[in-house]
């Protein structure tokens, strides 16, 4: 399956339709000096009520009954396992992560890792797919007053607030902040017991 066209439909159907009525897994936030770190998890589980085999359209319905047609592009393999009845889930994970450097003289930039894997041939549609995003940026200036430090990235210059007054105190000006965000987006496709087989 290429994991890249199914998920990309699937994730933006679950975002647009069922997104207000998704379960979704509490914020988890972590903090130690100098670096902090919050979580997120979206779950969605959708039903397929019609397969178009000749358009290779699939329609979703979500946990409130909300319908959305998408398209699986000849690129999605294992596409005639999938029946009416099926159930689709989406499990989409975020977190972003933000560390003060002191002294490390890294170089100010940017770096993006991915991955991703199927179904073997033969199996129900699933994949996986994760990115990971560093930016790594100079603290070029700091306000007492307002809480705030100003950091030089690789593309633009912005201002950050500080709230937590005792982090806040943690930096000064020539220090770095390295900036995470990863995530993380899995979908499988279940057969249901006794479900229609029709396409």
């Amino acid at each position: 399956m290429d994991k890249r066209v199914l998920i990309a439909a699937l994730s933006l159907a679950a975002a647009t339709a069922f997104g207000a009525h998704a379960q979704t897994g509490a914020i988890v936030v972590s903090k130690s000096p100098g670096a902090a770190t919050a979580a997120q998890t979206l779950r969605v589980t959708a039903t397929i009520t019609a397969i178009d085999a000749k358009t290779r359209e699939v329609t979703l319905k979500g946990p409130q009954g909300t319908e959305v047609t998408i398209e699986a592009g000849p690129r999605v393999k294992n596409f005639a396992q999938m029946k009416v009845g099926d159930l689709v889930n989406v499990e989409y994970v975020e977190a972003l992560s933000l560390e003060l450097k002191k002294g490390t003289g890294q170089a100010v930039g940017r770096t993006t890792q991915t991955g991703h894997g199927g179904a073997a041939a033969g199996k129900m549609p699933a994949g996986i797919h994760g990115r990971t995003v560093t930016v790594v940026a100079d603290v070029i200036g700091v306000d007492p007053q307002t809480r705030t430090i100003t950091l030089r990235g690789p593309e633009r210059t912005v201002d950050l607030r500080v709230p937590d007054p005792e982090q806040f105190k943690l930096v000064a000006k020539g220090d770095q902040v390295e900036a995470t965000y990863s995530e993380a987006l899995a979908v499988n496709v279940e057969r249901v017991k006794g479900a229609a087989t029709k396409k």
